[in-house]
């Protein structure tokens, strides 16, 4: 896009380092300036909307512009806008969002520990984890296992965690405590002849294969999301939970699931851990945990894991760990305000009702021959494109989608030659066809230009 002198695009690309983009190539086109937000759209400074087909980033659950958070966050603001954690204090609303995560865990928890993003609550839950080993005398306990193409965040730890490659290189990482194990992904993965469910077994197969040849005295924990989504949206394969999470049991290794996309309705129950009936010793939890209205993140611990740290604590004198805005106030305010609104709007139910819908039109987006395949549960989805279209390297044909998309009024996001769909829970089955609508045409427009 054209910048103008001291616009706020050049202002922007003069002062800022942005995520996720080229820097070069940020000086010279400058970035998309949102302005506004409303429901399931946003409009740019030029009065442009958008249907925000990504909920912001996976997140924005109760859509935009949602009048009783933004109150929310006024209330508390004139009370206390501000108090932490830390050396024996608290105030309301970090203990009754606490309660209340207690109470909406899906598997019994013991505490909750607040942080300020998903890539902080996996990076101090990796923290935990090596704590309690040493706690319990095990100090050979901390290797960790996550999965390739698994995202869990951008922080040191969480992103040693996370398996794709543009969040390793030149950042020296991964850490040499993080292992990566198959990607559960039925149509890149398998091999000729290997159905789902015997692909399902080779991935549980592939991880115990890696427990015994590292030692599964040195193996502290597994991280994984319910369902992938920034590595994607891959869908377990059928069996791939009932198959893994006994080899986890058997050689005590503890399990966190990655609820940070799938958390809060995104998959047509209020956790992936209910779809797949998992069984967790932590979740991380973030996002729409407050429609990312606030910063805000939360782990939450079962007994056997806080009993050990307890422990070390008491022996040390101090856990010492903690971020100034664990458990906000303000934040912890707009997260209970906007839990209220998904379980009063029954946006759980709205999300079972109209996933059919959604899943209907994704798969029909496979009818235009530059997608390979579609794939999503609940209101998440992708469509992979075929990349050799445009006799380039991998990416390159999903960010020209991506640009028609934007184009014609529709933010997704694609990763390599994916095409992402999340958008906020709150969309309707008119809305939900739209957004499609601009799909299709998008992408039949790009095939007949090839």
């Amino acid at each position: 896009m054209a910048q103008l002198p001291n616009s706020l695009e050049a202002r922007d690309s003069a002062v800022q380092l942005h995520s996720y983009a080229d820097a070069r190539r940020q000086e010279e086109m400058g970035a998309l300036v949102i302005d506004k937000g409303e429901g399931i759209y946003v409009e740019d400074i030029n009065g442009k909307r958008y249907i925000e087909g990504m909920a912001g980033l996976w997140s924005v659950a109760v859509g935009f512009g949602e009048k009783r958070l933004v109150d929310a966050a006024t209330r508390q603001m004139e009370k206390l806008p501000y108090y932490h954690t830390f050396t024996y204090k608290t105030h309301g609303p970090s203990i009754e969002l606490a309660e209340k995560l207690i109470e909406m865990a899906p598997v019994p928890m013991s505490k909750v520990y607040f942080t300020n993003s998903g890539s902080e609550a996996n990076d101090t839950a990796v923290k935990l984890i090596w704590y309690r080993s040493n706690a319990l005398g095990q100090p050979e306990r901390k290797k960790i296992i996550s999965r390739v193409r698994g995202y869990h965040g951008v922080t040191v730890a969480s992103a040693s965690l996370t398996g794709l490659p543009n969040n390793h290189r030149s950042f020296d990482l991964p850490l040499p405590q993080v292992l990566h194990t198959t990607c559960p992904h039925y149509r890149t993965m398998k091999k000729d002849g290997e159905s789902e469910a015997d692909f399902a077994r080779r991935c549980a197969q592939d991880l115990e294969d890696l427990i015994l040849a590292e030692g599964p005295e040195t193996i502290a924990a597994f991280f994984a999301e319910p369902v992938m989504g920034a590595g994607g949206v891959v869908v377990p394969p059928i069996g791939y939970w009932e198959a893994v999470q006994p080899i986890l049991k058997k050689y005590g290794i503890l399990f966190v699931a990655d609820e940070v996309i799938c958390g809060f309705g995104r998959t047509g129950n209020m956790f992936g851990t209910e779809t797949y009936n998992l069984q967790p010793d932590i979740m991380t939890l973030s996002k729409a945990l407050s429609s990312s209205y606030q910063p805000i993140s939360a782990l939450l611990i079962n007994d056997d894991v806080y009993q050990p740290i307890a422990d070390e604590s008491h022996k040390i004198g101090v856990l010492g760990h903690g971020y100034t805005g664990s458990g906000h106030p303000v934040a912890a305010a707009v997260a209970l305000e906007n839990l209220k609104i998904i379980e009063e709007r029954d946006l759980v139910g709205h999300v079972k009702a109209i996933a059919p819908v959604f899943q209907k039109r994704l798969a029909g987006l496979a009818d235009n021959p530059l997608v390979i395949e579609t794939r999503g549960i609940g209101l998440i989805g992708a469509a992979e494109l075929h990349h050799e279209a445009l006799a380039a390297t991998p990416g390159a044909l999903g960010a020209k989608t991506n640009a028609v998309f934007h184009e014609n009024g529709l933010i997704s996001r694609n990763m390599l030659d994916a095409m992402a769909f999340c958008p906020p829970l709150i969309i309707t089955e008119a809305e939900v066809n739209k957004m499609f609508d601009i799909a299709e045409a998008s992408l039949k427009s790009i095939r007949e230009s090839l």
